[in-house]
């Protein structure tokens, strides 16, 4: 949801303090902004605390760094749209551990959006490219200067064969209503030998469709996991929603449809047009 202009403004104004998991607004302006900016902060997750020596408000957790991604971007995770839910940042830390992540890698992020995974990305010293849909956000990106390259668009409509090589590392957090295809399309983007560590809704640990069970299956196969994170490594963008990691390896030879997969497609159609002339 689109922070009010007004509220923005104030948020953002060099005079206001945010800070842990504070917000202190420390100079006089419009009642009825303040009020709009309270909305927004409970909705977030923030109490207001009256007193004196507070006079601010504080969130059940550090709020910092997940809001400046968010002023960044001009809006926040509302409870009434399950959409846009930027990555906390202990989430972003255990996601690039899991992936080790280290510099000179050639990493993809193909749901960015407002880089709260690339920046940390980059202060390892790894080589990100990211795709992120929404024109505002791809602004953010561009203007953060983490990636070597940021491409505006839906990333289901890339083909990895537009790329010479495929990545070391995968990391992402895909949209929670399709996620499982953003998954399976970005191992097309992986080198036989990377690693993929996704964000994902925990109900891929349990829905018994088809797709899911396959899939499942393909990651048990390769020596992957899929592992339930804490209720709460989303509370701070006002969701609830259960979330679990998938975590899946690649390796030479594999049966995971890789970049390298892709690209030997070709020289293996040749050779049956040959056999078969």
């Amino acid at each position: 949801m689109r922070f009010p202009t007004d509220v923005l403004a104030v948020l953002t104004d060099p005079r206001t303090v945010i800070r842990d998991n504070r917000v202190h607004t420390p100079f006089q302006f419009d009642l009825a902004v303040w009020r709009r900016m309270n909305d927004v902060l409970k909705e977030m997750g923030a109490t207001w605390e009256p007193r004196k020596a507070i006079r601010a408000h504080v969130f059940p957790y550090r709020i910092e760094e997940f809001l400046r991604h968010c002023l960044a971007a001009g809006e926040y995770p509302s409870k009434y749209e399950q959409g846009w839910f930027p990555t906390p940042p202990s989430l972003v830390m255990q996601i690039c551990d899991l992936a080790g992540i280290y510099a000179g890698m050639a990493v993809l992020e193909p749901s960015a959006g407002s880089g709260a995974m690339t920046s940390e990305i980059a202060r390892r010293g790894g080589l990100v490219d990211s795709v992120e849909l929404d024109s505002r956000r791809v602004e953010v990106l561009r203007e953060q200067g983490d990636s070597r390259k940021v491409i505006a668009g839906n990333f289901l409509d890339l083909d990895p064969l537009d790329y010479a090589e495929g990545f070391d590392r995968v990391v992402m957090n895909p949209p929670f209503s399709n996620g499982l295809d953003h998954i399976k399309h970005a191992i097309g983007f992986m080198k036989d030998d990377g690693i993929l560590v996704s964000v994902m809704t925990q109900g891929l640990t349990w829905w018994s469709d088809k797709a899911t069970v396959e899939f499942r299956e393909m990651v048990e196969e390769v020596g992957g996991e899929i592992e339930a994170l804490p209720d709460d490594s989303f509370a701070m963008c006002g969701t609830n929603i259960k979330t679990c990691l998938v975590f899946i390896p690649g390796y030479a030879g594999g049966p995971l449809r890789t970049h390298d997969w892709h690209q030997r497609q070709p020289k293996q159609l040749d050779l049956f047009d040959f056999a078969a002339a």
